[in-house]
């Protein structure tokens, strides 16, 4: 999708295994009822989300509540229409609470669907990579607690154009890979030391 600067956008959820008693799974998606959950019964809900890069914060929104999730058949129909809706309005009706930070050399990364309150960035401060920002919340078009994360060319979701990236993670299968995981892929980040010694 090319709309808002969506073309090589990705959506990331945190999923832990099962075998963790300490980590519940998420609610199941029900085809009638509830029509929706509470956002803090889903694992992402307050997960850190951490600047990719070094950058300049260059835009915020905090002050979008954080819904109910559309887990249900009802619920994505709501969401297809509020989407429709959310979309004709500013980026805070459909990212929520976001952070756009500008990488340099005109590259603009976009962090949505952050959690209300939590922002411990402003416009015009300089992060590093690693820094925490924020916590994953479920403002605006979301389904369930989630990041949305997208690289562009401009800091205007209406005018800007999507740009390609790559990561290096550890997929299913315990390798490391560099690249963009495929649709529904579990991956896990690279520690400081695996980068390192990729590198050599």
């Amino acid at each position: 999708m090319h709309s808002h600067v969506q073309t090589y956008a990705i959506d990331l959820k945190c999923d832990p295994p099962q075998d963790e008693a300490d980590s519940p799974a998420a609610p199941p998606f029900r085809r009638i009822w509830p029509f929706g959950r509470s956002p803090r019964l889903y694992p992402s809900f307050g997960m850190p989300v951490l600047a990719p890069a070094d950058g300049v914060v260059v835009a915020t929104a905090s002050r979008q509540r954080d819904h109910l999730s559309r887990m249900s058949l009802p619920g994505f129909a709501y969401l297809f229409v509020e989407g429709a809706i959310r979309s004709l309005g500013r980026p805070c009706h459909l990212w929520g609470n976001y952070i756009l930070l500008d990488l340099g050399k005109g590259v603009y990364a976009g962090h949505a669907h952050l959690r209300r309150g939590s922002l411990r960035v402003a416009v015009g401060d300089r992060v590093t990579a690693g820094q925490k920002m924020a916590e994953c919340g479920n403002s605006g078009n979301s389904s369930e607690p989630h990041l949305h994360f997208q690289l562009m060319d401009g800091p205007d979701v209406m005018t800007a154009h999507g740009l390609p990236f790559a990561w290096r993670y550890r997929d299913d299968d315990g390798m490391e890979q560099t690249g963009v995981p495929e649709d529904f892929a579990h991956v896990q980040a690279l520690s400081r030391h695996d980068e390192l010694r990729q590198q050599r």
